[in-house]
């Protein structure tokens, strides 16, 4: 598997990974009401976000989305028949990274409490530090010394 930065020929793939998820389910209708399109997550591809996908012979299994600004990372999905397979956790460790090399020394996300990502986030280091204000939880991981 190679995690490489994504381009704008990925995002049809990616749209394919977020709409096929099994948790955090979301419709194309609802993504395009929250102002996720093909040409909106293009334009992150360009600006100031840093956008990796997972692939494997020569097929996008995974992709992650950071804020290299603000530091956060609000978006880790992976096709349902890779899952269990690391993509994820090499995912956020080059997500991550990238934020550490930027400057920063602490990272955060969100996500729904008592799912399958809490659970992952958790297991990578992340650490609980209160609710979101849409009902999700705000998770930190501090850069090592």
């Amino acid at each position: 598997m190679k995690i490489r930065a994504a381009n704008a020929d990925d995002v049809p793939a990616i749209l394919e990974i977020r709409l096929s998820v099994r948790e955090n389910m979301v419709t194309k209708e609802r993504l395009e009401e929250l102002g996720v399109s093909e040409e909106s997550l293009a334009e992150m591809i360009e600006s100031s976000h840093f956008v990796f996908c997972a692939e494997e012979e020569d097929r996008v299994v995974g992709f992650s989305m950071a804020d290299k600004d603000k530091a956060t990372i609000f978006a880790l999905f992976v096709d349902p028949d890779h899952e269990g397979k690391g993509v994820g956790a090499k995912l956020l460790d080059t997500s991550v990274g990238e934020l550490w090399s930027a400057g920063h020394a602490r990272a955060t996300l969100t996500t729904e409490p008592d799912t399958r990502a809490f659970e992952f986030y958790k297991r990578q280091g992340w650490k609980l530090i209160g609710p979101a204000p849409n009902g999700e939880v705000r998770l930190e991981l501090l850069k090592p010394d």
